[in-house]
């Protein structure tokens, strides 16, 4: 059995809930690139897929993972790997674990035309509008996997089904969709559904965590990221950072070229009534 995650937490977690049921026995696999932002067209070439490697590289400037992340995994060689085993083993069953969240959602779409010769042996279980239990044994709705306590996911099992030949028909033309639209940024408007957003999507979201007060622009990033409903990755929201930097909706000082903890930041004057009414829209 080959279980498919789209989280790097989500490999612990699998591994914490196969310990717990035998019948799961298997390998967690991640897909690590983030789908849900970023240049789609062409993905099945390399021209496409090199050009979204330098978009990355490009937004992951000053970060601190290094210029040593964009291109140190290829999650095309991944799926390689995976339909080798399928190829070998009749036997073996793919797994593919989604939360309610675009992240997961696009990354699954990613990879329904390159898995759609498996059709009978690919399962996919989607927390979809579902019940579950929380630490404090409270019943909420999880949108990303890692929400959920691994016990939990003993009954969440029950769940896997087939992917059925219809959907492997519809959901590689959504991928197609997805990928003529190239939006920067996508989201889930629920059940499976994604529409595409400009790049500017977030930027309110950065301009609530700021007021006329300097702040370190690693702190705000930190803010934003945990008090957004809806999330993205500190790389694409640092990057937006210093798009409002640039337009002026930003104030700086310290050198923005260096690391994130490096420069310092707060509101324009003109981004301070916006802030103002992003705030009163969502009290």
């Amino acid at each position: 059995m080959i279980h498919i995650v789209f989280n790097q937490v989500e490999v612990e977690l699998m591994q914490s809930v196969i310990a717990l049921d035998e019948s799961l026995a298997g390998d967690a696999i991640l897909i690590r690139d983030d789908f849900a932002v970023g240049p789609l067209t062409g993905l099945d070439t390399e021209e496409g897929w090199n050009a979204r490697l330098e978009w990355w590289k490009e937004i992951s400037q000053g970060s601190p993972y290094g210029n040593d992340l964009v291109g140190s995994f290829d999650d095309r060689q991944t799926v390689q790997e995976i339909k080798k085993r399928l190829d070998e083993n009749t036997e073996e069953q793919v797994w593919i674990w989604m939360g309610q969240n675009q992240h997961d959602v696009t990354g699954y779409y990613w990879l329904m035309p390159q898995l759609r010769e498996y059709q009978g042996r690919i399962m996919v279980l989607y927390m979809n509008n579902l019940p579950f239990i929380n630490e404090k044994g409270q019943i909420f709705y999880p949108s990303w996997l890692h929400e959920i306590q691994p016990r939990e996911f003993l009954k969440a099992k029950k769940l896997a089904r087939p992917v059925t030949l219809s959907e492997f028909e519809v959901d590689p033309d959504e991928w197609k969709r997805l990928a003529d639209e190239n939006a920067v940024v996508r989201m889930l408007e629920g059940g499976k559904k994604i529409a595409g957003k400009g790049e500017d999507f977030y930027d309110g979201e950065i301009i609530k965590n700021l007021t006329g007060e300097w702040q370190k622009a690693n702190r705000v990033l930190t803010n934003t990221l945990n008090r957004m409903k809806i999330k993205t990755g500190d790389i694409f929201l640092m990057w937006r950072m210093r798009n409002l930097i640039s337009q002026g909706r930003i104030e700086v000082t310290g050198d923005t070229g260096k690391g994130w903890k490096d420069f310092d930041i707060k509101l324009s004057g003109a981004s301070k009534a916006e802030a103002t009414a992003a705030t009163a829209a969502t009290a």
